[in-house]
Order: structure tokens, then sequence, then C-alpha cells
């Protein structure tokens, strides 16, 4: 009796996609904590030695009056440095997405937004890693979570995760072109962190300022994240700019890369 091997069935793109991600972004997390001794510690130690330096500089050295962040205050800070740490490490790392793999970039077929979205992701879950330690230092420090946590960390997730896959689509290609906007990325993401409400909340600025501070989407995205700890961080106008903006960044962050994808695959 003869028997018939049944073809597999073929994948779609999107199932491609994805497991081609998968597969870059774990290899991104093999390759930087398998020489690491200390391995995931190095995830969480940079947002925890910064928050006990400004813990330090506005606390003890500056005697902080409760005029700045909420009480209790590292709590305060660690939920503004986490993401930040995604947000930076993405981006920083964007201006080398395709300059460091560029044989693997030109030799694959597969979709070249992947070498930006696997940094998204890779970064993405290394915050998710560091949460257990803002729940320990809320714990330890008396913080109180609410149920509105339950919706608004999701979506501040979602949000950031859209953000900054858009400003990677943006950065990634025009490094290419322009080797100094790598050092000029440095710089903005330097001044990003003073101007983004990460050692203050956006409710400590002058009300007249306020609404301008919104057209940071980071202003609206730590809200949430500070929200479900400190339920009067959640002001709804910063958020829905946030909202707002970051569809956009991504909508032109696609039609940036698409149309220099070309030129970057000739380029490299």
């Amino acid at each position: 009796m003869s028997t018939t091997t049944l073809p597999r069935p073929r994948r779609s793109r999107a199932e491609r996609y994805r497991s081609a991600l998968w597969l870059l972004t774990k290899r991104d997390l093999r390759v930087r904590y398998s020489t690491s001794a200390l391995g995931y510690f190095w995830s969480i130690l940079d947002p925890l030695v910064m928050a006990g330096i400004y813990w330090f500089v506005f606390v003890v050295v500056f005697k902080r009056d409760g005029t700045i962040g909420e009480d209790p205050y590292i709590v305060f800070l660690i939920a503004g440095l986490l993401p930040w740490m995604w947000f930076t490490g993405t981006i920083s790392d964007s201006t080398r997405a395709f300059l460091r793999e560029a044989k693997l970039v030109r030799s694959t077929s597969i979709p070249r937004t992947i070498w930006v979205a696997r940094l998204v992701l890779s970064k993405g879950l290394e915050f998710l890693a560091s949460i257990p330690v803002l729940i320990i230092f809320a714990v330890i420090f008396g913080a109180h979570a609410n149920w509105s946590l339950v919706w608004t960390y999701p979506l501040a997730i979602i949000l950031q995760a859209i953000l900054v896959l858009g400003i990677g689509l943006i950065v990634a290609p025009l490094v290419v072109f322009f080797r100094d906007l790598e050092r000029a990325v440095k710089l903005i993401l330097r001044f990003m962190f003073y101007a983004s409400p990460i050692v203050y909340s956006t409710l400590d600025m002058p009300k007249e300022i306020q609404s301008w501070a919104a057209l940071n989407p980071l202003s609206g995205i730590f809200a949430l994240y500070r929200s479900g700890l400190y339920p009067e961080q959640l002001v709804a106008f910063p958020v829905i700019m946030s909202v707002i903006i970051s569809v956009v960044v991504l909508g032109i962050g696609l039609l940036v890369f698409r149309r220099c994808e070309r030129a970057v695959l000739k380029e490299i």
C-alpha cells in the first residue's frame, strides 16, 4: 500500500514575520547576557543606580519638600526610569540597526522593519523583567496600587512600543546616510531626559506650560505608568496627545522607512 505525504501548509507572511522577529529577539538577548556574570541584573542595575542618585540629590541634599514628584519619591523615580531605559535603549540601538548587521540585512529576504522591531521587543522584554523591582520597592516603601493599574500599565506599554518603533524606523535608515545623526541622537536623548517627566511630574510644572509639555508623548505615557500607584497623575489631555502623537510618529516612520529602504540596501 502506497502512502502519500501531504504537503505542509505554507505559513502566512505574518506568521513568518513573527517567527523571524522572535528568533532575532532571542538571539539578541542570548548574545547580550551569555557572557555576562550578572546577566538579568544589568537590566535593572542602571535605573536603580540612577534612582539612588536622584533620590540622594533631591531628598538628602536639597531636602525635597514634596513640591516635586510624589511620595514615596524613590518609587516615583523608578516608575519613570524603568520605561525611560526602554525608550533610550531602543532609540540608541536603532542608530546602529543596519550598520551593525549590514551583511545579514543585505542577504536575508525578511522584511527589513524586523531589524528595528527586534530592538523594540528585546528592550521591551527587559523592561517587563524589571517590573518586579518596582513592585518590591512599592511594597517596601508603602506605595499603594489601585485597580486602574490593570488597564493603564498595558496601555502605556502599547503606546510606548508604538512610539519607539516609529522613531526607530525614522532613525535607523537616516543614520545610514547621515552618520553624524548617531551623535545627534545621543544629545537629543540627553535633552529628552530632562525635558520628560522622569524626576518630576507634568503636574509640577507651571499650569501655563503644562499643555505644551503634553506635546512630549512621554508625558502621557509616564503618567499612565505612574497612575496605578499615584492616581492623581492620570490626566486625560497628555494621554490623548500621547495616543495621537505615537500613532502619527509610527505612520511617519513607516513612510520614511519605505522611501529609504532600497537606498539603504545600496548604501550598506
